[in-house]
């Protein structure tokens, strides 16, 4: 029989129980196969694991209880409205605890984001997996475990209470770009569509059903996955379909979507891995066309891609695949989840957001480096010179003259780095995960994630301003 010898240790913690109107104790499980899923919501890795969990969860619904242990690395992790709000935007439907001081993860021996932890329907730790692969390694035990214990198993699925979503306009809107008119693209993520709207915030054209899933066809037949970045080319619009791992292709003038790259899968390539073969985005975040290029933060794999316009194939620009704060050549150099471009002549930003640091790419040297940024746990809420100041988890930016204007997410802050002087300070805050920034007629459009807003904000005094966004009543 497969069962385990330790007795797991108590799921109580100081900081309570969320998507539950209980908490739950480790008797209370009994008779049921537990699984913990120890988590922070910035982590890409943990975000590719949902998946395989919600198949797990679905194919053992009578006798599988899933459990998120939320183990926060960054400071705004720790709270439990930001991990409710994260909650809500993966479409966790399990109970999850608040670890904010890391007892469980202490108490569990756990070393990584993400782990699970496999515990018998007697209350005994059986084993853990850290990393992606969940469902292919995690499914043989659970599936054991149901013949091993089929007289005791209790069948009766338990019911918890699941987060609403909300009902705004916008739903944790990301990544906005404008077109020559003045007009805006917005990636309203979180209702996995994309919509144009003019500078009054009057929605003018909606692409996608609002379905999450992969098809593709007219603006109301197409569905997306989580949609991030966008860039224009032309009447093409692409888009970074991140959940989908692909990139999108919308036709402006038939209004018609398709797939230009990706199948659906993670693509991971790392060190001399197909340097010059074609490959697939993985978590694609963000893109930049600059010439006949356009370049993709392939967040999932700690690179950036460049796709061949011409073609449409995608290939290996920089980044080696490991998750670090290397500089140097393109393909030695490592990168930390990147989630936002934006260019200066010849010179790539980047928002690399795990490392809570902007990378350049010189892209007639070839060489990576880090003017803002000192590594994956040295993050914080500082401002002054480059040397001292601290960023937590960023994701967006924009360019005017030397200044690079950061969403500083975790901080809810728009920050501005002088690259001639060497320093940063503070623009505005009190936004919510702010995604990313563009300027559009002499102001600052924001989109707030968590608060589903979208803002305009005065470039010199960081005054902010809500547009209101009005969706056509047919919708």
């Amino acid at each position: 029989m497969l069962t385990g010898r330790v007795n797991a240790p108590e799921l109580s913690t100081n900081y309570g129980w969320l998507n539950t109107d209980r908490s739950w104790s480790i008797k209370d499980l009994r008779g049921k196969i537990v699984l913990l899923d120890f988590w922070t919501f910035g982590c890409i890795n943990c975000q590719h694991i949902v998946p395989d969990l919600k198949r797990l969860e679905e194919e053992y619904a009578d006798v599988l209880v899933v459990i998120g242990i939320h183990s926060a690395k960054f400071d705004a992790e720790k709270q439990n409205d930001t991990v409710r709000q994260a909650i809500r935007k993966f479409g966790i439907e399990h109970p999850v605890v608040n670890d904010a001081d890391f007892k469980l993860w202490n108490q569990y021996g756990v070393r990584a984001w993400p782990t699970l932890v496999l515990i018998d329907p007697n209350g005994k730790v059986v084993g853990q997996h850290a990393g992606e692969g969940v469902y292919q390694t995690v499914q043989p035990y659970i599936q054991k475990m149901t013949e091993d214990f089929a007289e005791t198993l209790h069948r009766e699925p338990l019911r918890f209470h699941v987060a609403q979503p909300a009902t705004s306009a916008l739903y944790f809107p990301s990544k906005l770009i404008s077109d020559p008119e003045g007009n805006i693209y917005l990636s309203d993520s979180g209702h996995n569509r994309i919509l144009k709207l003019n500078q009054q915030g009057q929605v003018l054209e909606v692409i996608g059903s609002g379905r999450q899933g992969f098809t593709n066809g007219s603006y109301t037949e197409a569905s997306f996955y989580e949609p991030h970045g966008l860039a224009l080319h032309g009447t093409t619009l692409y888009v970074a379909d991140a959940k989908n791992n692909a990139i999108r292709k919308v036709d402006l003038a038939q209004q018609q979507v398709s797939t230009a790259a990706g199948t659906g899968e993670m693509g991971y390539y790392f060190m001399d891995d197909k340097r010059e073969e074609p490959v697939n985005p993985n978590s694609p975040w963000d893109l930049l066309i600059l010439g006949n290029s356009m370049y993709i933060a392939s967040a999932g794999n700690h690179q950036l891609l460049r796709m061949d316009l011409t073609t449409e194939q995608v290939y290996r620009f920089a980044g080696s695949g490991r998750e670090a704060l290397t500089d140097g050549p393109l393909l030695e150099a490592a990168f930390n989840q990147p989630s936002g471009l934006a260019h200066r002549g010849q010179v790539l930003y980047v928002a690399d957001a795990e490392a809570s640091a902007i990378r350049t790419v010189n892209l007639e040297t070839g060489m990576v480096l880090t003017p803002l940024g000192h590594g994956l746990f040295e993050f914080g809420d500082v401002d002054g010179h480059v040397d001292d100041a601290l960023l937590q988890h960023c994701v967006g930016l924009e360019i005017i003259d030397s200044d690079v204007f950061i969403a500083d997410t975790y901080n809810g802050k728009i920050k501005i780095l002088d690259i001639s002087r060497h320093r940063v300070r503070t623009l505005a805050d009190g936004l919510s995960e702010p995604n990313d920034i563009i300027f559009l007629q002499g102001q600052l459009w924001v989109t707030s994630t968590n608060s589903h807003q979208l803002f305009k904000i005065d470039i010199s005094t960081g005054e902010k301003t809500e547009v209101p966004v009005i969706l056509p009543k047919e919708s």
